[in-house]
């Protein structure tokens, strides 16, 4: 049995024994399931000025553009807000929700939610969720683009590289590429890194942030899609 199947067959396992032990009504449920506290994150961006919970201390929030558009990403206002949902199970089963190495492989270099901004912000880096389309359409980062982990070698060409006619890929001019799936736990943005490299794409052009959509929750920041915008 693959991987997918296995997260999808555990997932809705999940959902069905949240749904029998805590009882609440089923548009909350459905609410939380598609991103917990951050569906309403997306809204407006706050007034720089009355920021209480900044990026960072010189960065109340930050914006960038890519060919999608023109996003503001900022941090979650409310006083005492948290995760809810799936988002605040600290013990997914493992297998297949195991803990992956900080380095998915030789030659990618992890980054942290700062590192990931200042790249977005530069210009150059394509920000891909390597997650299944259904993780990507519950909320993903603003900016990024949907490359399930089981498409990562089909679709190559969109991250700069060339195919030729016996099926491989020239990578020569590959973009640099910053991938991510649900967090330290998912599996999926690791597998396609390896894939990837495995098709001829320099590890080197590849940034792994690690903390995924778990960090980048927990953290406060608005989300793009599943309800939220």
């Amino acid at each position: 049995m693959s991987i997918a199947h296995l997260a999808a067959g555990q997932k809705r396992w999940r959902r069905k024994t949240m749904f029998n032990r805590i009882g609440l009504p089923a548009a909350v449920l459905t609410a939380a399931l598609l991103g917990g506290a951050a569906l309403a994150q997306d809204g407006a961006a706050p007034d720089a000025d009355a920021v209480r919970v900044g990026i960072s201390k010189d960065m109340a929030q930050a914006s960038y553009t890519t060919p999608e558009g023109e996003f503001t990403v900022h941090r979650d206002q409310t006083p005492g807000a948290k995760l809810e949902g799936d988002w605040a199970l600290t013990g997914p089963d493992c297998p297949p929700f195991c803990i992956q190495p900080m380095i998915p492989a030789e030659g990618v270099t992890t980054i942290g939610e700062l590192e990931l901004i200042e790249a977005m912000q530069a210009g150059d880096s394509i920000l891909v969720d390597g997650r299944t389309p259904d993780w990507f359409a519950g909320g993903t980062i603003p900016g990024a683009i949907n490359i399930p982990y089981t498409e990562s070698i089909e679709r190559l060409a969109e991250l700069g590289c060339e195919p030729d006619f016996d099926g491989e890929f020239d990578c020569t001019n590959a973009s640099k590429v910053i991938m991510f799936c649900n967090g330290t736990w998912c599996g999926q943005s690791p597998t396609a890194i390896r894939e990837m490299i495995g098709a001829g794409f320099p590890a080197e052009r590849i940034s792994y942030y690690r903390g995924g959509m778990l960090d980048w929750r927990l953290l406060g920041f608005n989300v793009r899609g599943g309800g939220a915008e």
